[in-house]
């Protein structure tokens, strides 16, 4: 007897966004991943943290809401691009101490 693996089992076996894509049904051009890949799962990423003190235990309801947020992300890059969106912190331009503006990121906020 064949049973269906839960949502954490089936997600332990995605490793690339079009992956994710499929998985969940988000419609996509192969153009658009190409190109933002990691942008749009760190954003999916992103999303899932901000909202995951509201996330259901039921497999169910965790599907339709991670399908929400995933073509939320893709869609983010649809119209957009990765230094619009700012999703890595190299793309966040911030004050420098000595003046002007910096991208700079620092070796403990990247391994943290």
């Amino acid at each position: 007897m064949d049973t269906e693996p839960t949502l954490d089992e089936a997600l332990r076996e995605l490793v690339s966004a079009e992956d994710f894509l499929e998985y969940f049904g988000v419609p996509y051009q192969a153009g658009v991943v190409h190109v933002n890949r990691l942008h749009i799962l760190q954003r999916f990423h992103d999303y899932l943290e901000r909202h995951a003190k509201d996330m259901p235990e039921e497999d169910e309801a965790r599907v339709a809401l991670y399908r929400k947020w995933l073509a939320r992300a893709y869609a983010d890059f649809v119209h957009s691009d990765a230094r619009a969106e700012r999703v890595f912190a190299v793309f966040r331009n911030t004050p420098d101490p000595e003046g002007g503006m910096t991208s700079f990121v620092p070796l403990e906020k990247v391994f943290r």
